[in-house]
């Protein structure tokens, strides 16, 4: 009879936890902003209402993605990664250009400070191995 361990098999390294939860905060922050922007949309007069309603469902969808990856990433899964990663590295210059060059510190640091600690999160070497397994 095959002995059948005792405690859970894979065990989430702890910066894979923290990148996730990173990632699954921009997700809750991107559904916010979302809302904020349908409500304004709505609230303020628009020639292009379509237009906004678009940017709303491009940020819904961002969400949506940024939270199944966030997910993947707690159940182990290496195809949550590279998706993580490009959004990351996507964010960097957006927090940049926000927070450095446009003055808008509230908005751009958080964006690169968080897209900076999980790229440095999902890249350590306990996390790549963790990540890097055969399926």
């Amino acid at each position: 009879m095959p002995d059948i361990p005792a405690g859970p098999v894979d065990e989430v390294p702890p910066g894979i936890r923290a990148a996730a939860v990173l990632v699954l905060a921009e997700a809750a922050a991107l559904a916010v902003t979302a809302v904020v922007l349908l409500v304004l949309a709505f609230v303020h007069t628009t020639t292009r209402l379509w237009a906004a309603v678009a940017i709303v469902g491009f940020a819904l969808v961002g969400a949506a993605v940024l939270a199944l990856c966030g997910r993947g990433l707690l159940r182990l899964r290496p195809s949550a990664r590279s998706p993580v990663i490009l959004v990351q590295l996507l964010a960097v210059p957006v927090g940049y250009s926000l927070g450095i060059q446009a003055g808008r510190a509230v908005v751009g640091v958080p964006i690169l400070i968080v897209a900076v600690a999980v790229l440095v999160l999902l890249l350590m070497p306990s996390s790549r191995q963790a990540l890097d397994r055969v399926l």
